[in-house]
């Protein structure tokens, strides 16, 4: 049986949350597949949110529970489960 990822939104980050910290932070939750910091294409500075995808939904609500309005260098951060993308019509 294959599992299902689930995505989590992390919001309010510090400009210097790597996705190394993100990493760290969501390690006790279960497996990591993905973890990206959304980065501004023209500076390459962090946009202050990014997104982290576990590996099953058995602790991504534990997560998203846990996690939201913690303190995070300094920042509360905003947790929840990702929307999905928006299709785009050409």
């Amino acid at each position: 049986m294959q599992r299902v990822a689930k995505t989590v939104y992390v919001g309010n980050l510090p400009w210097r949350a790597t996705e190394d910290d993100l990493a760290s932070l969501f390690e006790e939750f279960g497996r990591i597949r993905d973890v990206r910091v959304i980065q501004d294409p023209s500076t390459g500075r962090s946009r202050g949110y990014g997104f982290v995808e576990l590996d099953g939904s058995g602790q991504v609500q534990k997560a998203v529970v846990a996690l939201n309005g913690r303190e995070f260098q300094g920042r509360p951060l905003m947790v929840s489960l990702a929307r999905p993308k928006p299709v785009r019509e050409a």
